[in-house]
């Protein structure tokens, strides 16, 4: 199922009513150092406000660059046809909390001149300024945003995504910049999946219920 806010004020309103969104992942599995999983509890269950962050550097940032990080994903994917629906909202049927708001959609085009989406772009755009950091990406996807990953494949049904990090670092006071695209296969990574929608169904019923959940130590 796909909800269609007409604007920002409306998917808000959507957001908090449906139930858990991509980047309530990581939070809900205790991977995200700036929010609890109790803090997103409190949130959730109208305790309190989330902040409102839209006025930070680096998200001023990344919301400026995504719309050209993704038209220069749309040229190095020509096989593709990328989409784009600002606050489009992928519902999954079997569990009706769970949504998933993409930075693109991925569409295979076919020999009968239709079209299917298989895919989910999703964006990132960071800045380096410590060897953890660093040792994140090398590794990898950091473990909040292939959280994300997990959520968006089981909300969308899609076959694989595949996460474009836009990358900066500053050497000997110039910056350098690098590109990563890092593609996860839906049959790769079933039983993450599975265990994902188990904790964030527990999360959920602590919502429903006003039960809060165990406390998750941040490291």
């Amino acid at each position: 199922m796909i909800l269609k806010p007409r604007d920002r004020e409306e998917w808000l309103a959507m957001r908090q009513d449906v139930g858990i969104g991509g980047s309530d992942a990581g939070t809900v599995l205790g991977l995200n150092p700036w929010c609890s999983n109790l803090q997103l509890w409190r949130y959730k269950t109208g305790q309190e406000d989330p902040p409102d962050i839209s006025d930070k550097p680096a998200v001023i940032f990344g919301k400026k660059a995504e719309e050209h990080i993704r038209e220069l994903f749309r040229l190095d994917y020509p096989q593709y046809n990328i989409k784009y629906n600002e606050f489009w909202m992928y519902v999954n049927d079997r569990m009706p909390w769970q949504f998933a708001t993409l930075d693109g959609e991925i569409w295979q085009p076919l020999s009968d001149g239709t079209e299917i989406m298989v895919g989910i772009l999703e964006i990132k755009t960071t800045t380096i300024r410590n060897k953890a950091q660093w040792d994140e990406w090398e590794n990898g996807i950091p473990q909040r945003y292939y959280a994300q990953i997990l959520h968006q494949l089981s909300a969308t049904g899609c076959e694989f995504a595949i996460l474009r990090a836009y990358i900066r670092w500053y050497k000997d006071g110039e910056l350098r910049v690098t590109v990563r695209d890092y593609r996860i296969e839906r049959n790769d990574v079933v039983l993450d999946i599975t265990y994902l929608c188990e904790q964030e169904q527990r999360f959920i019923d602590c919502v429903n219920t006003g039960k809060p959940p165990a406390a998750i130590i941040t490291m």
